[in-house]
């Protein structure tokens, strides 16, 4: 019954998702020079989006081929199809989040135009069809194919259902380096070039680089975001299945148990349907609050509806199985994701200490404004893993039996279902933001009233924040799947041994095997991050050149007489992101599979030290960039001496370092790590 609750849900999820399109697309696109400028911005993302998925058709034909022809190692035809289906699933819900973003920011620039509330209205609602087809495809996905593979929620057929999480890990680190390279190239480049050097306003139309960088926010705060995000949702959901499945097996009502976690996405998304009702606001100082409150109330109805299902007898437990500490799980994951949410807001909004210390260090340059952001991001490590540790020990405690079977590794994949419960309006609430900021750059170039840029301005200054929470929300979640994942791949790893003979995984530190594998997986973050961020320089260096060459060899560009190429730009970005993603995507797959085909073991330790640097270097990185771009938004307002200044200049630079920190490199780590996890348990039978 709740198979099909889950599937109905995420129809629902589908169905809303169109209908906020559908009236997204009644609103008045403005006029036609505004619709021009909007044209370009949608052909640029849409022609980044055809190649990048042409290069990712090449690898999941190949992938899927050695699934399909792995029948003697216990893949073969299912896993197969269940990999090709998550990765056009992942491509589908990017690609119609993208479409519609791009077409949306048009709108919010014209909303604008009346007020503000307006133009909430209108990015909120795309952000909202983002996520809601996020969610709607994964749980559909998954419904179906556990439907056809394992209607009995056995370990066996839910291995085959592995293959969705596999695919939609693939196209989401695909998605998320190459659109993170692409966005953070054509940034750098008209920022450094711009701002810098030529001493124009950000997004104005004679940069050629401008539309280049409103195309990156589409392609790597929308549809990069999504993948990631839908990786997450797909890899927590069936991992807690899984582990439901190998830890009671036998046990009449294991299904409830695996059961559990669907239902409580399918709550999750009931919930986040109504919590997008609540949000609105009358002024620029009540956006974020309105935003929150969504989240919020979205958040209560899941608390509610999990109370609803594991306190009053709508599920049999397995014995020893009590209703209300699976509770406390999934509420452990529930608030714990809100509360990293606000500590992210803390490092990064333009209201708090540590952005205002880094404005102020801008005082006496670049080099002090690096050093400060820097130190924000690593301090900024500490509360998050410390948030992650409780919602791990809580969840953990609510597992433990004492004489029974223990079921804390699946308590913990519980709370990371808790946390992205609620994913159908808190990616919303995320992709608003680039949308927001879209329409502000759509209305500098369209050259109208102060007033329109001044509203979108309020709604972007409140996305920058929101984007910021996303990544830690993103991290968050990635460290607490992982987990689950990986706890999987454990179980699934002693039975395969045992039914062949062996004995069961060793993972004692005492093991060289294991040591090995935990400092090569420590250091796969660290070569990841350094090729992903060479990757942004590379390219911004093509970009950079181009924008001096179009201001020095076409006349009258800076008098506004001469028509800047951006569509030169936009291919510049485009072939350089492409090629620079293939090696950082090639190892993130590679790893696991060369280590696991020497050592069970080592590859254990591989995915422990790998999710440890991992998830510390995402927090880092993705903090540092968001406080990095609000310190110069807040001299932007008119502190330090404004725009112009030298602090300005200065903060300019450190936002410069810390674009790839947050948009490229530390949101690309968290599906590195979730991906390798994946990876492991998927090939696990080809190491054994």
């Amino acid at each position: 019954m709740f198979l099909n609750v889950a599937a109905g849900a995420a129809i629902a999820a589908l169905v809303f998702a169109i209908a906020k399109y559908g009236g997204i697309m009644k609103q008045d696109a403005g006029d036609s020079k505004m619709q021009e400028i909007s044209k370009q911005i949608q052909e640029g993302a849409a022609a980044f989006l055809q190649a990048e998925y042409k290069w990712l058709t090449v690898f999941v034909i190949a992938v899927g081929a050695a699934i399909f022809f792995s029948d003697q190692q216990g893949l073969g035809q299912n896993t197969a199809i269940a990999f090709v289906s998550g990765a056009a699933a992942s491509a589908v819900a990017g690609y119609f989040g993208m479409h519609t973003a791009t077409r949306s920011a048009v709108r919010t620039t014209q909303a604008a135009r009346t007020g503000l509330t307006e133009g909430l209205e209108v990015s909120f609602a795309s952000g909202v069809v983002m996520g809601m087809s996020v969610v709607g495809l994964a749980l559909l996905g998954l419904c179906i194919f556990t439907h056809f593979y394992a209607p009995n929620f056995d370990a066996k057929g839910l291995e085959n259902v592995l293959g969705f999480s596999f695919g939609a890990s693939s196209i989401a680190l695909f998605a998320r380096v190459g659109g993170g390279i692409f966005t953070k190239a054509a940034d750098v480049g008209a920022d450094l070039v711009g701002k810098v050097e030529a001493g124009i306003p950000e997004d104005d139309p004679r940069n050629p680089g401008t539309i280049a960088d409103n195309v990156g926010d589409n392609v790597g705060d929308v549809a990069g975001m999504g993948a990631d995000l839908f990786e997450s949702y797909v890899g927590s959901i069936i991992a807690a299945m899984t582990l439901a499945a190998i830890t009671f097996s036998g046990d009449e009502n294991m299904k409830s148990l695996a059961m559990l976690p669907l239902a409580v996405a399918a709550i999750g998304i009931f919930a986040s349907i109504a919590g997008t009702f609540f949000v609105s606001a009358k002024d620029e100082h009540g956006i974020h609050s309105a935003l929150e409150r969504g989240l919020i109330i979205a958040s209560l109805i899941t608390i509610a509806g999990a109370a609803a299902l594991t306190c009053f007898g709508l599920l049999e437990f397995p014995e020893g199985v009590v209703g209300w500490k699976l509770l406390v799980a999934i509420v452990s994951g529930v608030g714990v994701g809100v509360l990293i949410g606000k500590v992210t807001e803390y490092y990064t909004s333009t209201d708090t200490k540590p952005v205002h210390t880094i404005a102020s260090k801008s005082e006496t340059g670049s080099a002090t404004n690096i050093i400060a952001g820097l130190a924000v991001g690593m301090r900024s490590v500490a509360l998050s893993v410390i948030l992650i540790c409780v919602a791990i020990f809580a969840a953990n405690w609510a597992g433990v039996v004492e004489g029974g079977t223990s079921y804390g590794v699946y308590c913990v994949a519980l709370a990371a279902v808790g946390m992205l419960s609620t994913l159908g309006i808190s990616l919303g609430i995320d992709a608003y933001g680039p949308v927001a900021d879209n329409a502000g750059g759509l209305a500098e170039m369209a050259e109208l009233p102060p007033e329109v840029r001044e509203r979108t301005d309020a709604l972007d200054a409140v996305g920058n924040t929101t984007a910021a929470i996303g990544k830690g929300f993103a991290i968050g979640s990635a460290a607490l799947t992982a987990l689950a994942l990986f706890a999987a791949f454990q179980l699934r790893a002693d039975e395969l041994l045992v039914a062949a003979g062996a004995s069961e995984i060793n993972l004692s530190l005492t093991n060289t095997e294991v040591l090995i594998g935990l400092l090569i997986g420590g250091i796969l973050p660290f070569l990841f991050a350094a090729l992903t961020m060479e990757a942004v320089g590379n390219a911004a260096q093509a970009m950079v050149e181009e924008v001096r060459r179009q201001f020095r060899e076409i006349p009258g560009i800076m008098e506004g007489t001469g028509k800047p190429d951006a569509a030169r730009c936009v291919k510049i970005s485009t072939d350089g992101s492409l090629k620079q993603m293939v090696v950082p995507g090639i190892i993130a797959v590679a790893a696991p599979i060369v280590v696991g085909f020497w050592s069970v073991a080592a590859l254990g330790g591989l995915l422990a030290g790998a999710l440890v640097a991992g998830i510390m270097m995402a927090i880092f990185m993705a903090n540092a960039g968001g406080a990095w771009d609000n310190a110069k938004k807040y001299i932007e307002g008119g502190a330090h001496g404004g725009k112009g200044s030298e602090p300005h200049k200065a903060a300019v630079v450190g936002d410069t370092v810390g674009d790839p920190f947050k948009d490229t490199s530390g949101p690309a780590l968290n599906i590195l790590v979730k991906l390798m996890t994946v990876v492991g348990l998927v090939f696990l039978p080809w190491f054994i």
